[in-house]
């Protein structure tokens, strides 16, 4: 019997050790979550986003970057300051200004779009990268 009760405990502790950390899991799933980003579409003079975030993220601007994916740097970058943070999802566009020195961009072209949910310290809260064909 001594075997078969010391089975029956280690069974009940594993039991109560996996609700334990799907409990943990699942708390933590919405605060992952809370905070998203996603591109909708680009043009050559803005970028369409949409977003979530809590309040508690400190978000303090959407910064996107736009350019052809083998180039060192972007060909076009913007920030929009005028940020919701609710936990709701939101869309934006963020209109892009050249940077110095790139072409610009053209209508039908294959870029990358990066886009980040950022606080004020310049972190990135959320980011998303994605190839598109500018409309």
């Amino acid at each position: 019997m001594v075997t078969i009760r010391n089975r029956h405990r280690s069974a009940t502790t594993a039991a109560v050790l996996a609700a334990l950390g799907a409990s943990a899991l699942l708390a933590a799933a919405p605060a992952q979550a809370a905070n998203t980003i996603s591109v909708n579409a680009a043009g050559a003079s803005a970028v369409d986003i949409d977003y979530t975030c809590e309040a508690s993220a400190g978000v303090a601007s959407i910064q996107a970057m736009v350019g052809d994916p083998n180039a060192e740097r972007p060909a076009a970058t913007g920030t929009q300051t005028a940020v919701i943070c609710d936990g709701s999802p939101h869309t934006t566009t963020i209109p892009l200004i050249a940077a110095a020195g790139e072409p610009r961009l053209a209508t039908g072209a294959a870029v990358q779009v990066r886009a980040a949910l950022v606080d004020q310290n310049q972190t990135v809260v959320s980011g998303t990268a994605k190839l598109v064909m500018l409309v």
